[in-house]
Order: C-alpha cells, then sequence, then structure tokens
C-alpha cells in the first residue's frame, strides 16, 4: 500500500487529503491563517486522524494552492492548476473542462485525453466573482454566506448588477436594498454577474464538454445554476469539490 497526502494552502481555507493506493482515506477543511504551515500541519493531522495513520507512513506529501511554497515539510510542490485537473481526472476521465473558483480567483482549465492541462485562462488580478467577493456581498445583504445558493433559488430573475468590483458591487446591493428589491433577485444578480465573468473566461479558453467544477464556490447552487444557464452545459461538482485540489496533490505525490 503506498500512502500519499495533498495539502492545498488557498486564501480563505486551507485542505489537507490522504490516500491510499489512489482511494480517499482521509480530508480536512480548515480556515487559513497567518502562520501557514502550522494550519498545514493540523489540517494533515486530522486528515490522517481519520484515515488511522500517523505522518510517518506517508510516501509522500505535495503541496499546492498559493501558499504552497510555505509547506517546508512538503517533498514536493506544484500548481494548483495542475493539482485541480489531477484530482478531476482522477474521478471524471472524461471531463475536458475544469470551472475553478476559489477564495480569491478563478479558473477555467482546459484538459487532455489523458488529464493533462491542455490550457487555461486565470483571474487574480482582483476577488471579483470569487468565495470572498461573495462573503462581502452576503454581509452586505445581512444573511449567512451558506445560504446563498438556496436563496437564489427562489427569484424568477435577477437584479441587474453592472459592476463586478467588489467595492462598486456592494454599494450597488446596499442600494438595491434600499429600493425594496426583494434579497432572492439580488443574490441571483450577483450569481449570473459571476457566470457572465466566467463564461467569458471560458470562451476565451475555449471550453469543450463535459464540464466540472471545483473550489469551493461549487458548493453554491445558485453559481453552478447560472453558470449552466449561461454556458448552455450541465456542470459536474464532486462530493466536496473544496478538496479537489488537495486530492490531485495526493495523488501526484503517488506518482
Amino acid at each position: 500500500m503506498i500512502l500519499t497526502a495533498g495539502i492545498d494552502i488557498g486564501s480563505l481555507t486551507t485542505k489537507a487529503v490522504v490516500v491510499a493506493d489512489g482511494q480517499l482515506q482521509g480530508a480536512a477543511v480548515l480556515k487559513s491563517s497567518v502562520d501557514g504551515e502550522a494550519t498545514a500541519r493540523t489540517a494533515l493531522q486530522e486528515a490522517l486522524s481519520q484515515a488511522g495513520f500517523k505522518e510517518d507512513d506517508l510516501a509522500g506529501i505535495v503541496a499546492t494552492g498559493y501558499g504552497r511554497i510555505r509547506v517546508s515539510f512538503a517533498r514536493r510542490r506544484i500548481t494548483e492548476i495542475t493539482c485541480h485537473a489531477r484530482g478531476i481526472y482522477h474521478l471524471w476521465p472524461d471531463v475536458r473542462t475544469v470551472i475553478d473558483i476559489g477564495g480569491q480567483d478563478s479558473k477555467v482549465i482546459l484538459l487532455d485525453e489523458g488529464g493533462r492541462v491542455r490550457d487555461f485562462v486565470m483571474n487574480e488580478k482582483c476577488a471579483a466573482g470569487t468565495g470572498r467577493f461573495l462573503e462581502v456581498m452576503a454581509n452586505a445583504l445581512e444573511v449567512p454566506v451558506k445560504e446563498m445558493g438556496r436563496l437564489s433559488l427562489e427569484a424568477v430573475q435577477g437584479a441587474d448588477i453592472s459592476s463586478m468590483c467588489t467595492v462598486f458591487a456592494e454599494t450597488e446591493v446596499v442600494s438595491l436594498v434600499a429600493e425594496g428589491r426583494p434579497v432572492p433577485e439580488i443574490i441571483k444578480g450577483l450569481h449570473n454577474a459571476i457566470a457572465q465573468r466566467v463564461v467569458a473566461m471560458a470562451q476565451r479558453a475555449g471550453w469543450e464538454e463535459p464540464v466540472a467544477m471545483t473550489g469551493g464556490v461549487a458548493k453554491n447552487l445558485g453559481v453552478v445554476k447560472s453558470l449552466e444557464e449561461q454556458l448552455g452545459a450541465s456542470i459536474r461538482v464532486p462530493p466536496d469539490p473544496q478538496i479537489i485540489g488537495a486530492l490531485g496533490a495526493a495523488l501526484l505525490a503517488a506518482e
């Protein structure tokens, strides 16, 4: 048996996954902190505890995510683009496009038949349309971010959101609330605006079906629905889309 681990340090959360011969054994998701290495270590220990193993049992550790350089105990460091591609390929080898929306960036990744990255388009200049964007909007609307997806599904139509700049969009949201616009319609409008931005990235990349989605925002059913409507295609979402990067890292650690 080959036991390996993957650690994905993102801007909002740190994920750790333990796999044995390609099979998921344990996973942990923690809030990222200033001390990235300590959080990574804690997440790894939680995942190992779930799996019933110790760190000494690991044959390899791969770190990924924007904070991967801070994991000194990792044997290798690999970009999150490669790791998300590997994680999705493990679940669905036929997928050709991966949409990854994380805490502070979004990516559209194209895969070849072997699961290798063929091309990608990435937005990393601002937090527009990311998990952090949704957190700010949820705070402005005084609703839990976890409820945004469900609430948006109650709306028949979405409010028009003209700006995707986090600061300006927040001002728009406050104005819409003051005008008495229903909260579900405002949320659906935000989701539609996010989808429009991501679909434009997908079109630049030359996306192909089947399509899968990873990252914490994939838990938001409203965003997924808006993306499906604007893409004109169904989107597969893993049971836990947040850990796919860490899963891919763990699988690459065994190769």
